[in-house]
């Protein structure tokens, strides 16, 4: 897939809603690859036209210590279809033409979901994924590959959690001490229009001296609660949001559910609606190089539009500055952001019921001010 440059020039919308929030799209000029200042740049990875099966989804993307860019999600034909696969792509560092997906985990008896790569600070790369047992996520298990080489090749799958009803979905946090903390969390039920009461979040905490996986506590909450990822504020406190339980009817409660850990996330508080709306969808969470938090997450408690991110400069206490990545009448779901060795922010998302794969980029500024609007657009 070649790629090109285009600068968007916008005008006030009326009903017709796009990406970027408030506005239309109506030319094209080319404009040069390096990302301005208080610029968003979104680019359409893959779609329908891809090989794997019209179901792409989460996508996950990670920045390797070669400096290349990869990303994994889980395709096939529908989210509970067999023979669903993992997939991987790579962006080279100095190129602008990502590789065709290919499938880097499968098992040929099991379906498989929601991969999440990531590299560890000892040059690891690991894939998390989950491996479903029967026809709902709550026969779920999770496994795990590594790779030596920068994810060019994978070792064998191996067990990380063997309970029945685990799942992965965010990326782990390296903890001040060099713990590693993987998000899981617990899905119970056999709907899978709802997620129930019982369902809860939950993280392995990897100590790296002694290589070894160690189960915390659960958070629990009033309606369950799915897919936390949490943020070291400051030495041995933790704040996690996650993604509410519950269904999918319309509701005025629904809310991203919050809690908080004290002693390095072995323990966690009783999750709490958060002021954050959740339209029972995934939201990452993550602390940039200066000290922010930044938070990804669908400002709706009904629709998965608008993506929304929002910025905190002072530990979580206040968000001042939230804006729209993307709004429009198509979903816009599980961002993963990831914030390069350039200092610029990357978001990662699934759009079009599934089936699209999208980048943007953009830095703090932009955040802060809005500015110029940019898509990496096919010939």
């Amino acid at each position: 897939m070649t790629h090109r440059w285009y600068t968007l020039n916008l005008v006030q919308r009326s009903a017709t809603r796009a990406f970027c929030s408030g506005w239309l799209l109506v030319s094209l000029s080319v404009t040069p690859t390096v990302l301005q200042a208080a610029e968003l740049r979104i680019e359409r990875l893959f779609g329908p036209e891809i090989k794997t099966g019209p179901y792409k989804h989460p996508a996950r993307i990670e920045e390797l210590s070669n400096g290349d860019l990869y990303v994994v999600y889980y395709g096939g034909e529908g989210e509970y279809a067999t023979a669903t696969g993992v997939f991987g792509s790579r962006l080279k560092l100095g190129s602008r033409k990502w590789s065709a997906p290919k499938k880097i985990a499968h098992d040929p008896f099991r379906s498989l979901g929601n991969g999440v790569v990531w590299q560890a600070p000892d040059g690891l790369v690991w894939l998390f994924y989950v491996v479903r047992y029967g026809e709902t996520w709550s026969t779920s298990r999770v496994q795990a590959k590594v790779s030596r080489d920068h994810a060019e090749t994978w070792s064998d799958a191996f067990p990380l959690v063997s309970e029945e009803g685990m799942m992965v979905c965010n990326k782990p946090t390296v903890l001040r001490n060099g713990d590693y903390l993987l998000p899981l969390y617990f899905e119970g039920g056999h709907n899978p229009e709802f997620t129930g009461a019982d369902s809860s979040g939950l993280f392995l905490r990897y100590d790296a001296k002694k290589k070894e996986w160690k189960q915390t506590g659960r958070i629990r909450s009033a309606t369950g609660n799915i897919q936390p990822v949490a943020v070291e504020v400051r030495d041995d406190f933790l704040v996690a949001y996650c993604r509410r339980g519950g269904g999918y009817d319309p509701t005025t409660n629904g809310w991203l559910v919050r809690a908080e850990s004290r002693d390095g996330g072995w323990t966690w508080s009783e999750g709490l609606n958060s002021k954050f709306k959740n339209p029972n969808a995934a939201v990452d969470f993550i602390k940039l190089r200066n000290g922010n938090l930044l938070l990804a997450f669908n400002d709706s408690m009904n629709e998965r539009s608008p993506l929304t991110v929002a910025l905190s400069a002072d530990g979580d206490k206040t968000w001042s500055w939230q804006r729209n990545v993307a709004d429009g009448p198509f979903d816009f779901a599980y961002p993963l952001a990831l914030q390069t060795r350039d200092g610029k922010i990357h978001l990662i998302f699934t759009s079009h019921e599934r089936t699209v794969v999208n980048h943007a980029v953009f830095d703090e500024e932009w955040i802060k001010t809005g500015g110029r609007v940019t898509s990496w657009l096919p010939k």
